[in-house]
């Protein structure tokens, strides 16, 4: 697995809007600022998410994006997926027909892949935006503006649980 720019702005721009949210819609161009990440390329983005179900826009004034259900719902997994991003490592290890697919050594690292997609596909589909968001709430060396804004996150917004 390779994680692309794409994946990895995706879920920035998730967790962004997840923090500045405080149940407001938060528009592509505050997100843009402050995860320098260019609004055309956020908007490109979204319109995956939104199409993904991860987030869902509202028009008018002060209109934006808000998540289309709770942190808790939304996994990580669903992130990726919905902007497109390969989170199989086996997807392309048969490659073309000129390779011996009939040795042990093919089939060995073939099996070890496989089973790292699951253990990869497992986690990111454990591992939810809220799970993300308390883990940041729970760390003590954050930078200054960080941790600024997370003292400033309204606690409606996420349900305090213990994350093992």
């Amino acid at each position: 697995m390779r994680l692309t720019s794409k994946g990895r702005y995706a879920v920035r721009a998730i967790l962004d809007l997840t923090f500045n949210s405080n149940g407001k819609p938060v528009r592509l161009q505050e997100i843009s600022e402050r995860q320098n990440i260019s609004l055309h390329y956020l908007e490109q983005l979204f319109r995956r998410l939104r199409k993904g179900s991860v987030v869902k826009s509202v028009r008018g004034p002060g209109g934006g994006y808000v998540l289309s259900r709770s942190m808790d719902e939304i996994t990580i997994k669903e992130v990726l997926t919905s902007v497109g991003e390969n989170i199989n490592p086996a997807k392309d290890l048969v490659g073309t027909g000129d390779l011996k697919s009939d040795t042990v050594e093919f089939v060995l690292t073939k099996t070890y892949f496989e089973n790292l997609g699951v253990i990869m596909q497992e986690y990111l589909t454990t591992t939810s935006v809220g799970d993300l968001i308390r883990k940041a709430r729970g760390q003590q060396e954050l930078p200054k503006s960080a941790s600024q804004l997370l003292k400033n996150t309204n606690p409606d917004v996420a349900k305090e649980r213990t994350v093992s």
